[in-house]
């Protein structure tokens, strides 16, 4: 037998919705798909008291375990919390997202360079690639940096790198490029 809901639901969409509340379910049928997709192992729904729940009791799991499991349960979390809020991003860009983020075995972590400025290095960066910087300010930032674009590409955080490559040959469009640098930097700042 059939859900009422479901047919008296599908009827609405399909006979009555407009199209703002048509892309409104659309997001709202891709946020579910999302939960379900993310909490499928437990087969519940997901619920913040539940999940604050979970975390405390991975961080006193961690703690329990000393600083090692402490690091190992921070970076699970940091994973999920990532893929829930930027699920595009592949699982090498949340490694190397992880790998900058985090501190390495001896706690140091690499500074970070001031947002505005890594987005202009950004576009400099790409616009020499393409080969559409004008030349004069491609010889100011010589004279200033000498090998700039070499030195840029060091600073860049490693998921930063992997969208550029991922731009510059074709993998990504533009959109999608810049919508994921914001995502990143937004995570990183």
């Amino acid at each position: 037998m059939t859900d009422p809901k479901l047919l008296q639901a599908l009827d609405y969409i399909l006979n009555k919705s407009e199209i703002s509340s048509i892309e409104a379910r659309t997001e709202a049928v891709v946020r579910r798909r999302r939960n379900v997709t993310i909490f499928r192992t437990t087969g519940d729904t997901p619920y913040p008291q539940r999940m604050a729940r979970e975390i405390t009791e991975k961080i006193n799991a961690g703690i329990g375990s000393g600083i090692e499991g402490m690091k190992k349960s921070i970076r699970e979390m940091i994973i999920r919390i990532i893929k829930e809020h930027a699920p595009e991003l592949s699982d090498g860009q949340i490694d190397e997202l992880c790998q900058a983020w985090l501190p390495d075995a001896g706690g140091q972590k690499r500074e970070a360079l001031p947002r505005d400025l890594l987005v202009s290095m950004i576009e400099q960066f790409i616009s020499f690639s393409r080969g559409t910087m004008r030349r004069s300010v491609d010889r100011n930032l010589r004279e200033e940096m000498g090998a700039w674009p070499e030195r840029y590409w060091k600073a860049f955080p490693p998921v930063i790198r992997l969208l550029i490559s991922d731009l510059l040959k074709y993998r990504i469009t533009e959109k999608d490029f810049y919508s994921q640098v914001d995502i990143a930097l937004n995570l990183r700042y």
